[in-house]
This record gives structure tokens, sequence and C-alpha cells, in this order.
């Protein structure tokens, strides 16, 4: 897992990538003829010399300039150019990258940074060929690429061959590299992948059993009605909310050493109920940026700048809030690159991209948009609580029920000059506490309280508009707080930050986007953030289309089509199917930027449903199966192993959105922070929610979820680890959340058998040298080793 504002470190990823495609696919036979830059050579140039030759200024050594073709062929002060294309032995560069002196060689020996013989001579090669240059391939707009194969009519289709147009680019990939595309997974593997793929749940017995019989019958039939069936779940949008959340960097806690609890859920379940009503997903991204702007907002669609507010807030004493204010804004700069942009943005903040063609001074026109606003608390009502309404009516009443006391203001002063102080104790504590205050600075409420027990008690108008009022307070007292964006009447003036450093502004900048992309079309004078999140997602702008697509396959995969999931620059890796991404990304927007259409296309694919098991042809050609000869075998993210857990041991509440729950955690886990704080531990169907309704706290995130490397909102999330630990088996088997998992699917071992409880575990009936092992364990330690196995969190 990246995250925002690191450097990616290109070496291995990079070079693993290119020459991966560069064995696999037959046009590298013929690199000598046919050197492309964006293919071949940009890799070597960003890895090895744009740091000190690169669109940074500053560090710009020598004057030299290799980013582009301007720079590379300009005669420098030496009176030499780098490059003259077709005259390679001429060219600087070629001279110093083959010299055998150490004070001429390029790059210098004390960088770290030695070029292969091939890569060498491939740039020899690339000069020869004439040094032509390419923009680079994430800042050109996709164009709808024709299929490389035609697809299979249903009617004709075979057990491996091209379903639809994403079958097309892959297929034609594997022919080109002499691989076979593997068999379709069988049909309980297929229903189980699917099933936590769009839902995060396994299927229940009685549909996988319903679903074998279909499928017995049509196979694509019994397949299309299931993923029709999962898409329409409320129980999708809680499985990609997840997703969305790591990148929106949610948590229920400010963060920092204090780490004081939150209440910003209702954002949380904006974005459940935004993916099951498959919003479009340039509404979604609009209406997360810039909800607030929009021609009278409604009060989800403020909500929905929850996304900007999910940053963390530091409560310490003695801080400058203003630091901590613009660390906030430089965090939702750089976030909005990465989540939507696929770019890293945040490294201009300090100088120029030292890679990317991002100027400094860019980045803070960017910076500007998001410098413009407060950050309140906004109370959202159910929707039968007007809450506008109800304030008025309460005004009113109060205001006629002040009258009313007034005209008895001496028959009340005279009846509580005579409470005896027996009288007094038998009042409630509210009254006792109203008597208290001297009489002209009783609050209306009190006022109430003391008339409602006094002589007039029993009068009908009051007693009225009192059991009113109380219900109207009741009323407004189910209003929830949530975090949104508000935009400043009068604007701030943003500068430039020298060095990035608040306290040092420079130039003063207004709002406005990279010049390498597509320019922005302001709606007035002054840019908003409306209109940053309307060129967000044009159909202009080369990148957001790409990215989500791309990110969207990597949940599917395991990785990216561009695997560096959050750099699509200069020194990202470049697509591995750069059609297919293309594609992905025009059919995405000319839907309706449906991404339940994008989940269709990609799981109704033969890439999607083919087997996972490994082959011996496929691990000596693609070892790292980056032509998808086969599918990936992936563990799942760490709320869905609670929620697999939950829903095989039957405990599972299904209820959705709500206030964060409190499952139980290991004692002492609450210690551990700065603040010592109370973890009271939900009862009845609470304690049994789905992960994603768990309560983060930033600094001590509940461990069950963390050994499984669950975000902690510090930063945005674009990918999760997978990491592999003796504490994950030592969880599933000790804590005390999953041992009373366990102790309930003990219940269900002896209640309906041992193969019952396997197959809600894994979905398949046991083999007998399984089954001979289970039966050899008391139920409870069966349960227990159910709810360890591979097999039960992972997805095949």
């Amino acid at each position: 897992m990246r995250r925002v504002g690191q450097r990616f470190s290109p070496g291995l990823p990079i070079l693993a990538m290119v020459v991966a495609l560069g064995l696999l696919f037959p046009v590298a036979s013929a690199q000598a003829q046919d050197v492309l830059y964006n293919r071949d050579v940009r890799a070597i140039l960003a890895e090895n010399c744009f740091s000190c030759h690169g669109f940074d200024q500053k560090t710009r050594e020598a004057g030299l300039r290799l980013d582009t073709a301007d720079g590379a062929t300009s005669v420098l002060e030496s009176g030499h150019a780098a490059v003259i294309p077709g005259k390679p032995d001429d060219s600087e560069l070629v001279q110093r990258i083959f010299s055998h002196d150490s004070t001429m060689l390029m790059p210098p020996p004390e960088s770290g940074k030695q070029l292969t013989t091939q890569q060498k001579n491939t740039l020899k090669t690339w000069i020869a060929q004439g040094a032509e240059y390419q923009k680079h391939w994430a800042f050109i707009p996709p164009v709808r690429p024709a299929l490389p194969i035609p697809v299979e009519s249903r009617s004709s289709r075979s057990d491996s061959g091209p379903r639809n147009e994403v079958d097309s680019f892959i297929h034609d990939r594997l022919m080109r590299a002499g691989i076979t595309p593997s068999p379709a997974a069988d049909p309980i593997t297929l229903m189980r992948r699917v099933s936590l793929d769009l839902t995060g749940l396994p299927p229940n017995l009685d549909e996988l059993d319903a679903f074998l019989a279909e499928f017995e019958r049509d196979p694509e039939t019994a397949y299309d009605e299931l993923v029709d069936r999962l898409l329409q779940s409320p129980h999708y949008g809680e499985r990609w909310g997840r997703w969305w959340l790591d990148q929106a960097r949610y948590a229920d806690s400010n963060g920092y050493s204090i780490d004081a609890p939150r209440s910003i859920w209702k954002y949380r379940d904006w974005v459940v109920s935004a993916l099951n009503d498959d919003m479009p997903f340039d509404q979604f991204t609009i209406e997360q940026l810039a909800g607030d702007l929009l021609p009278n907002a409604t009060v989800s669609q403020q909500v929905a700048t929850g996304f900007h507010r999910n940053t963390p807030i530091n409560q310490e004493g003695g801080i400058d809030p203003e630091q901590f204010r613009i660390d906030s804004v430089f965090d939702r700069v750089a976030t909005t690159g990465t989540v939507w942009l696929g770019l890293t943005i945040g490294c201009a903040q300090c100088h120029d991209h030292k890679f990317d063609p991002i100027m400094q001074k860019e980045y803070y026109r960017f910076f500007a948009f998001f410098n413009q606003q407060d950050e309140p608390s906004l109370t959202v009502f159910p929707p039968e609580v007007d809450a506008s309404a109800l304030k008025a009516e309460k005004a009113q009443l109060e205001k006629s029920v002040a009258e009313l006391m007034q005209l008895t203001t001496a028959e009340m002063t005279a009846w509580e000059s005579q409470l005896t102080d027996e009288q007094r104790k038998q009042f409630s504590e509210d009254v006792r506490k109203a008597l208290s205050v001297e009489r002209t600075k009783r609050s209306v409420a009190q006022q109430i309280s003391i008339f409602g027990n006094g002589p007039r008690a029993s009068d009908e108008s009051f007693v009225r508009q009192r059991d009113r009022l109380l219900k109207i307070d009741e009323l407004l007292a189910s209003g929830v707080p949530t975090f949104v964006m508000q935009e400043q009447a009068q604007p701030r003036t943003t500068t430039i930050f020298v060095k990035g450093d608040f306290t040092r502004p420079a130039e003063p900048v207004t709002c406005g986007t990279p010049a390498v992309l597509p320019p922005l079309q302001a709606t007035s004078e002054r840019a908003t953030r409306l209109d940053l999140a309307r060129w967000i997602v044009s159909k202009d702008n080369p990148l957001t289309a790409r990215v989500i697509a791309n990110r969207v396959w990597q949940q599917y995969f395991g990785r990216g089509l561009v695997e560096t999931e959050n750099d699509f620059g200069l020194q990202g890796t470049p697509p591995s199917h750069p059609d297919l991404l293309d594609w992905l990304a025009v059919n995405f927007v000319e839907h309706n930027w449906s991404l339940k259409d994008l989940h269709r296309q990609i799981v109704m694919s033969h890439t999607y449903r083919q087997s996972s098991r490994e082959r011996a042809d496929v691990k000596l050609r693609d070892p790292h199966n980056y032509l998808l000869a086969r599918q990936q075998r992936l563990r799942l993210d760490a709320e869905i192993i609670r929620d697999v857990a939950l829903s095989t041991s039957g405990l599972l509440c299904r209820k959705l959105g709500g206030p964060p729950v409190y499952p139980p955690i290991p004692v002492g886990v609450m210690e551990q922070g700065q603040v010592k704080r109370a973890w009271n531990v939900s009862e009845g169907e609470d304690r049994y929610r789905r992960g994603l309704y768990t309560f983060i706290y930033r600094a001590t995130p509940p461990p069950e979820l963390n050994v499984f490397d669950a975000p902690d909102g510090q930063s945005s999330c674009t990918r999760r680890i997978r990491s592999n630990t003796p504490l994950q088996a030592l969880t599933l088997m000790n804590d005390a959340g999953f041992f009373e998992f366990a102790r309930a699917l003990a219940d269900v071992i002896e209640r309906d058998g041992i193969e019952v409880a396997f197959r809600r575990c894994t979905s398949r009936t046991p083999k007998p040298e399984e089954l001979e092992v289970l039966l050899s364990l008391e139920p409870l330690n069966a349960a227990r080793v159910l709810l360890n196995l591979d097999e039960t969190f992972t997805r095949e």
C-alpha cells in the first residue's frame, strides 16, 4: 500500500514490467528495428536521468533537459548536444553512457545508478533511428480501439473462448505470446468468487444449490442472472463502499495523539447508498468534491463533501491551528491528484516535480481550490423530520407558553416561595436544578419545567403545548452531526510557499490546473471547486476514466493493468494492455460513468472466470501472470474476513448503515494511545455487524482489522498490501471475536454435521481425508480449524 505524497521507487517494478513485456511479446524481437520512446526509452531515462536532467529546473545540471526533444537536442554551453538524431556516435549522451572514464560516465558512479548493456544499446539504437519523442501515453485522451479478435456469439462460445470485449484484448496478447487461456473455473468456485467480489459475502448453501441446479441446465443464463442479482444486492454497496472509503482515508476519529472520536459516519452511509444506486461516477465525483456548491444543494450533496473532511485534526495544546489547516489542504491536494488523476501532484509541494511536468506554481494553483473553505459540522435529520419547520414551530410554542406563564407570575411566585425543603426533594432533578436558578436567569425550558409542577400543572392549553415541545425536542435530538465543506464568503489569498513552508509565502496565485492536461473551463471569473470537479470528470481529461477503470480492474486481479495504480506519470509502469485500458475507459464514460456496468463487463469475461490454478507453461513464460492466462488467488480484505466468519457461523447481522459499532477487541488495546478511551462492546445484533461498520480509531485501530492490513485512515490508500504473518493465524484462532464465531459454528456442527459446516466455510464438499481429520476433533476445535483454513479466507 502506498501513501499519498510518497514517491514510488521505480527500479524493480518498472524494469520488471518492461522486461516481462519484452520477453513475452513477439514485438520485442524487432526492437533493434523499431525502438519506441514510450515503450523502450522513457523508463530508462526516468529511472536514471530525469532526477538531474528532467522537468525540475532547480535541480537540472549542466543545463541539460532530457525529458523533451528540444531539451535533449539543444546545443549546450560545452558546444555539444546530448542527442543528435540519426547520429548516435556524435551524440554526447551515447559517448557518456559508454565511457570508461569515471569522470565522464553517466549516470555518475556516485549516483548508485548503472545502465545495463541492453539499456545502453536501446538508447543508442533509438538515437540512430531518429530519437523521436512521444507524448506520455497517459496524457493522450483515450480512443476506442478496434477489437483484435471478434467476440464469439453466445451459441458458439467454447469453454475458454472470448466471451466479451475484455477477452478480445486479453486473448490476442496471449496468442501473440504463444499461451492459451485457462479453462473456466468450476461453478462452485465461480459462484463463491463473484459473490465475494461483488458483495463481500459468500453464498449460503441454498443459494449455492439453486445456482448449481440452474448452471447444470444453462450455464450462461445461470451466471448472467447471478451477476445481476449480486449487483442489485444492497451488500454490493457495502463491499465497494469499503473500496472507496480506503481512498477517502475514512476513519471515525481525529487522529494525532489525542485521536478524539468524530461523527462522520453519515458520509460512509452516503457512499454505500450512492454506489447501490449506481450514481454515475462523474456525479459521484462532483458531489464529493463540490456538492455544497451545486445549485440548491441538498443535504445529501452537502454530506458528500465529507470526502475531504476525512483529514486528521490535531487537538493538541499549543499547536498553530493555521499550520494544521494548511496540512489538511496539502492532504486534499495530494489525495485528489492520486485518487482521480493517478498523479503524484503532492511531490510538487516544495519544488517543481522531479519527473512529471507539474510546476510548483501549478501545485499551488491547484491548492487554491481547497484553500477557500470553512470546515463546519452539519446536523442531518431523518427524512421524515423537517428540522426547519420544527424549529419555527418550537419558537412559536415557546412564545405562547411564555405569554401564558407571564399571566400567572404572581401566582407562581407565591407558590414557589411557600415550597418546603421536603416538597422540593420530591421533584425531579431537573426541576430542583431549575428552582435553584434565580428567576430572572431561568431559561424557557426551566420555566416550563417549574410551571408544569406548579398549581397550573393541569392547565389543558399548557399541557398540550408542553407535550408538543417535548416531542419537538425529541425529534430534533434525532439529528446526527457530520463534517462537511463550505465555501467562504470572502476567499483567502493563496500564495506559493517557499520550499512548502507555510510561514514563507511568496508569489500570489489563483485557482488553476496543470498545463500538461486540458485547460479548465471556469463558469465565472473566479474558478471554484465545482469547476475543478467538472474538469476532473470532463471527457477531455485523459486520466480519470483510465485511473478508475484500472483501479476497479485491480480489485479483481490483484494488480492493475497499470501496476502503479496511483502513479500514471512518467515514472509509473506502462500498461500491460494499453488498448484494453483505453477500451474500458471509453466504455466507462460512454455508459454514463456506470460503475455497475464496468463491474459487469469485467466479471462476465472469460478472463475473470478462468481457473486460478497454476500452470507450468504459464509459470515459465509469464511467471508474474501479467498476461492473465489464469485468475489470481487473492486473500480477502480484513473486513471481509470478518464478514465471512460472521456469515459462515450464522451470526451475521445484515442491517445496513447507522452509527459505528464496537465488537470485542483484546483487553488493553485502548490503553495504547496518549488518551485512554472506553471501548464499550456492542450488544445484540450490533455485536455482529459487518466490518465496514466497526469504529476505527486512527491511533489504535481494531487489531483484527489491523493484522490483515486494513488501512488506518491516516492517508489515502489506493491498494492494500496482502501480508502473510503468524499473527494472522493466531488472530483467527484466539481473537475474542473469532473465538465467538467458532463457538457459533460449533453449534452448527452439532446441529447439522461437519459437512454442512465445511460447505458453509468453503462452498465445496469435503474430501474423505479432510472429513476424517475433522471428525476426529471436538466440534469447537473443528470449527476453529475451519475458520483458520486458507481456503475459507481466500478468493480462488
